[in-house]
């Protein structure tokens, strides 16, 4: 997720490392890196052009501290600019005052609605709502027997009329289904349709009428770049909605559509999707500022942390929390530990994504796959308590002995130990960021225990005796 774009803003910054202040010259210089990064990001060219204007403006008039360098200066406006083109803050489905929130899903056909619409279910349930899906798509075949199976999945009760009445009548009876059985969330699956589809245009019309819905949604695919933001402009003008969601944006690499929907549109990206599978984790609140860390290669920490907490147990955080406040670095147990919450997190490149310092990490190293974890778990279980514990133990006839139990190389369980070592040099950089007065030299200090390994005891020598001369 805009790796390219995030790539070429941070080689823009770099260049200006040694330049002692901001000139017209240099700043000339870097805009026209960044428009260039953005137009190969495939944003809007009108969105483009009034981004670099501001940073222009805010740059030659010095609205920043002058002890900043230069790159951090930059680095700042255009932070605070595309927090600001993105919509500033987090904006959440609203709810009605009275009767079911009902949340009305229109867009192109192949865009997501129907697993969006399980998404969204889901994560009311996990809220302690009770979702009611509708199967309005009476158009495209097994839509309705694919939104059943993704009702089951996800525990959520599906309403359908079969694919013989109309989707107006469909959406009015499921509202007064929800009303009957106590369902307080209403989501309503459209068929995909083109918005130069008057007749096709009118029916989502004719359901807004209908049903008043709370929230019109707008599901649009961020792979189709620039395509997604004519998209989103016609069916606004059309149905007035209230919000965009974007899809698949784990495969876009680029992020135009991101960054030019909320300016043409005025209406904000409530969420989006980064990947296939059924899970709230897969469909993530969408925050402006935390994005704009992300494109800027600074990571999304608080994002990490509240997936975190979703599959960390409070016992396992207090621990966590514990080593990181006597300035111990994890175990082998821990590591274990770690990869297992994980695993249950979602996929580790886009973790990976959410974290600062990204491209100074060996991610190769890194591969989520389920024999990845396996042979990391075998390793482990094949150590001795203590060796668990203080991995410094492990010399050369200890490896050997622990790659013939556990099935694997000498190599592997040294990557093994770069990796832990590794996490807790991260760690580290996290909490001296994280603990309000700690000075540099006290975060080097920091470092040296909790990047460092527990050295094993040595014995006590025996004193020499002295010979005594005669």
């Amino acid at each position: 997720m805009f790796e390219s774009l995030s790539d070429r803003l941070q080689n823009t910054f770099k260049k200006l490392k040694g330049q002692g202040k901001l000139t017209e010259n240099n700043i000339s210089d870097t805009l026209r890196e960044v428009r260039r990064a953005f137009l190969e990001a495939d944003v809007n060219y009108k969105v483009t052009r009034e981004f670099t204007d501001r940073i222009k403006a805010r740059a030659l008039g010095q609205e920043v501290l002058g002890s900043l360098t230069p790159e951090l200066q930059i680095a700042q406006i255009i932070g605070e600019e595309l927090t600001q083109l993105m919509g500033n803050e987090a904006e959440k489905i609203r709810i009605a005052p009275s009767g079911p929130t009902i949340v009305m899903l229109v867009g192109l056909q192949g865009a997501g609605k129907t697993t969006v619409a399980a998404k969204l279910a889901l994560r009311f349930r996990k809220d302690g709502r009770k979702p009611l899906l509708v199967a309005a798509d009476v158009y495209r075949p097994a839509a309705i027997k694919q939104l059943q199976i993704l009702g089951e999945q996800t525990e959520t009760p599906v309403f359908s009329m079969g694919t013989d009445v109309s989707p107006v009548k469909i959406a009015e009876a499921s509202v007064k289904e929800a009303l009957a059985h106590g369902n307080n969330y209403v989501i309503i699956d459209t068929a995909g349709r083109l918005h130069v589809n008057d007749e096709l245009m009118g029916e989502l019309r004719q359901i807004r009428a209908s049903v008043n819905p709370t929230e019109i949604l707008l599901i649009v695919d961020a792979m189709t770049g620039q395509d997604a933001v004519n998209v989103a402009e016609n069916f606004n003008n059309d149905l007035d909605i209230d919000g965009v969601i974007l899809t698949k944006m784990d495969g876009d690499a680029r992020g135009g559509a991101a960054l030019s929907i909320r300016h043409i549109t005025q209406k904000p990206i409530k969420f989006i999707g980064v990947g296939e599978k059924i899970e709230a984790a897969s469909l993530e609140e969408f925050h402006p500022e935390r994005m704009s860390s992300r494109i800027l290669g600074q990571g999304d920490v608080q994002t990490l942390i509240e997936k975190a907490e979703e599959v960390f147990s409070e016992d396992q955080a207090k621990e966590l929390e514990r080593k990181l406040i006597e300035n111990k670095g994890l175990d082998f147990d821990d590591f274990l530990t770690q990869l297992e919450q994980l695993k249950n997190m979602g996929p580790l490149d886009q973790l990976m994504d959410l974290m600062p310092f990204k491209n100074q990490l060996p991610i190769k190293d890194l591969t989520p796959d389920e024999s990845h974890l396996s042979r990391t778990k075998a390793i482990i279980q094949s150590m001795t308590l203590e060796e668990r514990k203080n991995p410094r133990l492990l010399d050369r006839s200890r490896k050997l002995r622990i790659s013939k139990g556990s099935g694997t190389t000498v190599n592997q369980i040294n990557m093994l130990v770069s990796q832990l070592q590794m996490m807790n040099r991260m760690l580290n950089q996290q909490t001296a960021m994280a603990m309000p007065g700690m000075g540099a030299s006290s975060g080097k200090k920091m470092g040296q225990r909790i990047g460092a390994m527990p050295r094993p005891k040595r014995k006590a020598r025996k004193p020499r005796k002295r010979k005594r001369r005669r």
